[in-house]
């Protein structure tokens, strides 16, 4: 996962969300909203106002918060500290990085880019490559087709409970930040629970992503 989980960007969703509902004369509640970033707009736009994200009002709404989201937030939202060396770590240990986001394509690119580590993922994939987004599983299903492993060589990393979910449901185990906003009992379905990047760093060899690497 990207947004809560490698760069700081949860906050700026649900502002994203409650303007473009705003533009529409849709009155949306900011904290409503917020606890539901980590689905997206497909799971989103129903629960708040009874409106598909794929014709009609709800996908101009959706359509309006991502350029907002792209336009107003994105030039100035930073990665969590530790991420990169977090990643890099990972990849020196011999993991393979796959993205699983429930972001849309063109907003998932630019995230990457922001936070600097795109040239270390290995796959992406986004809401555009699923039927459904988190908490359904088809991200992550596609991004393991995509990588070309199987659940068992799997574990995910996310900040809300909606990744977690996600993954079960695709039979992979979930390793969880708190950076994302959520607290301890959100995320106590996580094979493990770290503060941050910076301490899921400094845990690494004893975490639940040493028992996915081949063995030497």
């Amino acid at each position: 996962d990207v947004d809560g989980t490698l760069i700081d960007s949860n906050n700026e969703h649900a502002h994203s969300w409650v303007e473009a509902f705003r533009q529409f004369d849709l009155q949306a509640d900011y904290l409503e909203i917020r606890s539901l970033i980590g689905k997206g707009g497909d799971h989103l736009l129903p629960e708040v106002a009874g409106l598909t994200d794929d014709q009609g009002l709800g996908k101009k709404i959706a359509e309006r918060c991502g350029e907002i989201f792209r336009e107003k937030f994105l030039p100035n939202l930073k990665p969590f500290p530790y991420v990169r060396d977090l990643l890099l770590a990972m990849k020196k240990s011999g993991l393979k990085l796959v993205v699983a986001s429930s972001s849309s394509k063109e907003n998932l690119s630019k995230l990457l880019n922001q936070a600097g580590i795109e040239d270390l993922i290995d796959v992406t994939t986004s809401a555009d490559d699923a039927d459904a987004s988190k908490p359904e599983p088809d991200i992550i299903e596609a991004a393991m087709k995509k990588a070309k492993v199987s659940p068992e060589n799997c574990v995910m990393l996310g900040d809300t409970p909606y990744d977690i979910e996600a993954a079960s449901k695709a039979h992979v185990k979930t390793v969880a930040l708190l950076s994302g906003g959520w607290e301890s009992r959100d995320l106590n379905k996580a094979a493990a629970i770290y503060r941050d990047a910076e301490d899921l760093l400094g845990h690494l060899a004893n975490s639940p992503f040493s028992g996915t690497l081949p063995a030497k």
